[in-house]
This record gives structure tokens, C-alpha cells and sequence, in this order.
């Protein structure tokens, strides 16, 4: 009786848990018929989705645990010694009072003796009339899938094995210095997999190559001119002199472009996927602010989480948080302080102390979810209304930039052609300037919206 009763405490606390992810539900559903945002209502009805898809993993327990429930009484030995025990009574055919069957009766009960022991089982009736909930766990039961896990196994690149073998002494020596101190966080919260010393071998033995395409595209146009007619390639008149030094500048800025472009990129890595994450988070804590309150071990939040795939960016701290207690051996407390530390969205290191703080003091995960899912929705919605007010911004700087200057500095190069001040220019040259300075001013813009806006 100790086993059955624990069994359904265990059912209670699934089903409460389910409980509160259908009540999120509902508010969400409620919320979602009242804002008129689409983009807004597109957040919500992802995080319905993935309500949904706890619900349901929650849920895949509850047919075990109802087969575990005996509901058939054990017989009862009689402990009196066999003396005393009287002789057991043998009823003839005619003295045997068999039941009346009432076979017209939808529920009937059979009886079977199955390897010496005794069950009681109620045929159900031909037609039963099942509810929405009852058709949705059958569902669920027929489409639980088998997942297989296939492994496979990343081969070291080949360039990053010829720039470990040219420059790793050099750059183990810089590894140390102040130029690259902060290497070894940037590379860590930005999810590349490199060490220190084989990234910065990288970034000489690109600069390499890159002084060598320097010298080649140097060389060539030492000789070379290229124009907008035809033929487009043509030798040059000057002196090679006065040349030498107009295409001098190649030599410094293609070295130079490509050392800062891979000394940059892993902090604009680290930036641009902290505000990735940061987009994710508000709706990530309502999800786990509405799981928090029905499961014992804080630790198995993270294992639903990731399991339903709502979250592309934040699976991955979850999943180096669960590398941490399950490969490392950290109790959680300290693999949420690792991960906050390492983290490269303050909002996400803030969520793990404040989970941490909360696990250690004994409170309550669900309130302490619930409260800063708010605050963090809240800061959502006025960033999203600060975006909004910078984009009309920018529309009239577009506007001004790429429209209006272009026309006015097209008619100062006519007018300079026509009256023979300045720098004469033909059509053909004025055309083609006014066509790589609007493409590149597009392409500027395109790539500034891009890194400011967040991939929702």
C-alpha cells in the first residue's frame, strides 16, 4: 500500500504541474487576443507552441505510472497450523449456486488464471465516446518516436593545421600580452572552438596570405589601369613614380583590414549573440517560470528546455550548464555561477545568479521566475519601442544620404565638367562613381540595420 500511495502522490504532482502550464496557457491565449502587435502576437504564439510541447512532455509519464497502480488484492494465507484447519467442503454440481449473467449489459467481467494468479478485467464498451484531452494523449502515445543519436565526429581543418604550424610559438608568446588578454573570454562566450593560441595563428597566418594577395593586386595595378570603358583594362601612361605611390596605400590597408576584421570578430561574435540571446529570454522565463512549480530538481528545467527547441541560441548555455553537473561533476549551483560568468548576455548571468541566490536562500523558483520573466517582457517591449523610433530615424537619414546627395553631387561633377573648374570628369566616370557610392551606401546600411537588429 506504501508503493501504491506514493505512486498516486507522484500523479498529483505531474497533474498539478500540468495544471499550472494550462493555466499559462489560457493567460497567454487571453493576452494574445488583446495586443495587436504581429510581431508580438508571432512571440506569443511560439511560446503557446512550446507550452504545448511541455505539456505534452510531461505528460508521456503518467500511462508508466498508472501501470504501476495494483488495484487487485493480495490473497489471504491463513496462518493456523494445518490441525486446526477444516477439511475443505466439496459442493456437488447441484449444490453449486452459479451467478446470473446479464449478457445484455455493456460492462461484463471475466475471469482468467494466467501463470497461477487471478485478474479481474471490465470489457469496456463497443463504442465510448472519448474527450479532446483523452484523443490528444492517444495521439501522442501512437507518435512517440524512437529518436536515434548519430555522432559524428569533426576532423581538425586543414588550414588551422598549417597556421598552427607556422606561427604557434610566435603566438603562444603573444598569447600573454595585453593585445590579446581578453582572447581567451571573447572566444569562450562567443561559442568558437578555438583556443587562444591556435586563433591568433590564425589571424597572422591570414594576414600572411593577405600581404601576398596585397603585393599581387599592388604589382598589377603598378601596370595596369582599370576603367569604366572599353577596353576596361588598359596600361598606364604616368610615371611609374608618381604611380608607385598613388597604389602604395594597397599595401597598408588589405593587411591591416584583414588584422583588425579577425581581431574584432570574435567580440562582435560575443555581441551579436548576447542580444540574440537577450531576445529569447523574456519568453524562455515565462516557459520556465510555468515548469518551475511542478518539478523537485531545479536541474531537470533545463533538460525540458532544451528538449523543445524553441530557443536556438539559449540551448546552447543550457546545454554547457548540464555538460558542467553531468560531465564536470558540479553541484547546479555552481555550474549556474560558471555559466553566468561565462556568459555573453548580462540578462542571461543575472537570470543564472538570481537562480542560483534563490536555490541557495531556499525560495521559490516559480515566483522568482514569474517576477523576472515581468521585468524582462517589460524591458522587451521598450527596447522594441526604442528600435522602432531609431528605425524612423534612420529611414531619414536613408532618405537624405542615399537619395539627395547622390543627385546634388551628380550635378556638381556636370557642372564642373561644363565650366572646366576643378576635376573634369566624362559621363562614363561620373555614372560609374554614382553607382559604387550608392551600392556601398546601401551595403553600409544594410549591414549596420543587420547588426543592430536581433534575429527574433
Amino acid at each position: 500500500m506504501v508503493e501504491k500511495r506514493s505512486v498516486i502522490e507522484d500523479l498529483k504532482e505531474s497533474l498539478s504541474g500540468e495544471k499550472g502550464v494550462i493555466q499559462e496557457i489560457i493567460f497567454l491565449s487571453n493576452f494574445l487576443e488583446r495586443t495587436n502587435d504581429s510581431e508580438e502576437k508571432k512571440m506569443i504564439i511560439s511560446q503557446i507552441d512550446s507550452l504545448k510541447k511541455s505539456l505534452r512532455q510531461s505528460g508521456k509519464d503518467i500511462p508508466e505510472k498508472l501501470k504501476k497502480i495494483i488495484l487487485i488484492k493480495t490473497l489471504y494465507q491463513s496462518q493456523e497450523p494445518e490441525d486446526k484447519k477444516e477439511p475443505m467442503k466439496i459442493e456437488s454440481e447441484k449444490e453449486k449456486s452459479y451467478p446470473k449473467i446479464n449478457l445484455k449489459k455493456e460492462h461484463t467481467i471475466r475471469e482468467k488464471i494466467e501463470d497461477s494468479s487471478r485478474e479481474i478485467r471490465l470489457n469496456k464498451p463497443e463504442k465510448v465516446k472519448l474527450s479532446e484531452l483523452e484523443r490528444d494523449t492517444l495521439k501522442r502515445i501512437k507518435k512517440i518516436k524512437r529518436h536515434v543519436i548519430v555522432k559524428k565526429e569533426k576532423k581538425p581543418s586543414k588550414y588551422i593545421k598549417t597556421a598552427n604550424k607556422i606561427f604557434s610559438n610566435l603566438a603562444e608568446s603573444y598569447q600573454n600580452k595585453a593585445m590579446f588578454k581578453n582572447f581567451e573570454k571573447d572566444l569562450i562566450k562567443a561559442n568558437m572552438r578555438f583556443i587562444p593560441s591556435s586563433y591568433i595563428s590564425v589571424i597572422f597566418f591570414t594576414t600572411l596570405l593577405s600581404i601576398i594577395a596585397a603585393g599581387i593586386i599592388f604589382t598589377f595595378l603598378l601596370f595596369f589601369n582599370i576603367g569604366p570603358a572599353l577596353p576596361i583594362i588598359t596600361r598606364v601612361p604616368e610615371n611609374i613614380g608618381a604611380r608607385f605611390v598613388k597604389v602604395l596605400w594597397v599595401l597598408i590597408f588589405v593587411p591591416l583590414a584583414t588584422f583588425l576584421l579577425l581581431y574584432l570578430y570574435p567580440s562582435l561574435e560575443k555581441r551579436s549573440i548576447g542580444n540574440k540571446i537577450s531576445a529569447e529570454l523574456p519568453f524562455a522565463a515565462i516557459h520556465m517560470s510555468s515548469i518551475g512549480g511542478s518539478i523537485s530538481d531545479p536541474s531537470k528545467i533545463f533538460n525540458i528546455m532544451i528538449a523543445t527547441h524553441e530557443y536556438p541560441y539559449l540551448e546552447k548555455e543550457f546545454i554547457k550548464l548540464i555538460n558542467e553537473i553531468n560531465i564536470y561533476g558540479y553541484d547546479l549551483v555552481t555550474a549556474l555561477r560558471n555559466i553566468a560568468s561565462n556568459s555573453p548576455s548580462e540578462k542571461l548571468s543575472d537570470l543564472l545568479n538570481g537562480m542560483a541566490i534563490t536555490i541557495t536562500s531556499g525560495g521559490s523558483l516559480s515566483e522568482f521566475f514569474d517576477k523576472r520573466s515581468q521585468s524582462l517582457l517589460l524591458d522587451y517591449r521598450l527596447e522594441r519601442e526604442k528600435r522602432t523610433k531609431a528605425a524612423e530615424t534612420f529611414m531619414d537619414i536613408y532618405i537624405s544620404v542615399v537619395i539627395a546627395a547622390p543627385m546634388i553631387l551628380m550635378l556638381l561633377l556636370i557642372m564642373m565638367k561644363i565650366s572646366g573648374l576643378g576635376i573634369s570628369l566624362s559621363t562614363s566616370a561620373i555614372t560609374l562613381i554614382m553607382i559604387l557610392a550608392v551600392s556601398g551606401i546601401n551595403i553600409l546600411f544594410i549591414v549596420f540595420l543587420h547588426l543592430r537588429q536581433p534575429k527574433e
